[in-house]
């Protein structure tokens, strides 16, 4: 069965991204398909480059035994909207940004992450950069709820598409 390459997105892949990237991994690693998914993130911006995820994203995410301690940022790039299989985009800012970065045939990739979750009403991360340290939390309930239930869709399709043998 083929690797499907995921790849998270948020404005400078030092709080949002990598957290998702961070709870991804792990659902993956307790499900035990690791073998299945290739996951990443990157920012829409390269002003953090290099830099580790923003100290209080650690804690928080921490606090719920993920490490992202080895995560660094990056910026995005057009090889990437054709090399992943999702791209899973924080905000709508995020998400028009990547569109514009893709060529067509591979538009239909960008998706918000929070069209994964349980209340639709809101299909945005907040970025907790700028507010206390409750936005963390916040944006880790809110990434944690949407890649419990992307991880279950992606495996679904996956299923669907190559069915076990009886």
């Amino acid at each position: 069965m083929d690797t499907h390459r995921i790849l998270f997105v948020c404005m400078g892949n030092i709080c949002r991204s990598p957290t998702a990237e961070g709870v991804f991994r792990k659902r993956v690693e307790q499900r035990g398909v690791e073998h299945q998914f290739e996951i990443d993130s990157a920012g829409i911006g390269g002003w953090h480059i290099g830099c580790p995820v923003d100290k209080r994203a650690q804690q928080a995410a921490s606090e719920r035994n993920i490490d992202l301690s080895s995560l660094r940022a990056r910026q995005v790039c057009v090889a990437d909207t054709q090399y992943y299989d999702s791209i899973i985009a924080m905000d709508n800012d995020n998400q028009l940004r990547l569109l514009e970065l893709a060529d067509e045939p591979h538009r239909h990739k960008v998706r918000l992450l929070l069209e994964y979750a349980d209340s639709p009403d809101n299909l945005e991360v907040p970025d907790p950069y700028y507010g206390g340290e409750n936005g963390f939390d916040l944006a880790l309930d809110l990434i944690e709820d949407a890649c419990h239930k992307l991880l279950d869709q992606l495996l679904a399709q996956r299923l669907a598409k190559h069915p076990r043998p009886r």
